[in-house]
């Protein structure tokens, strides 16, 4: 007695040849069939280069009410505010 492997089994089955066919062109979407670009299409793109450069804007710091003066004022504030506490902590330590 032989035990059946699953491995060796024989299978029966149909090979069926594929038919070639035609490649058909989907045009581009918010395209017409000329290439000529909707104009939802292009109004997506104008606003999605208007916010991408809002939000460049903003991260670089230079949006909105506080313009690039008002930004280094106040850095050289805070540094001030640093230095003068820096110091004032040295002088609490020679006290002791």
């Amino acid at each position: 007695m032989t035990e059946k492997d699953p491995d060796k089994e024989i299978l029966d089955a149909e090979i069926v040849e594929e038919s070639p066919t035609a490649p058909v062109e989907v045009p581009e979407p918010d395209y017409s069939e000329g290439g000529v670009p909707s104009f939802d299409h292009v109004r997506d793109r104008i606003e999605q280069r208007y916010t991408t450069s809002l939000g460049s804007t903003e991260l670089a710091g230079l949006g909105g009410k506080e313009d690039v003066a008002s930004l280094d004022k106040k850095i050289a504030d805070r540094d001030k505010a640093a230095k003068d506490k820096l110091a004032e902590i040295r002088r609490a330590m020679r006290e002791q």
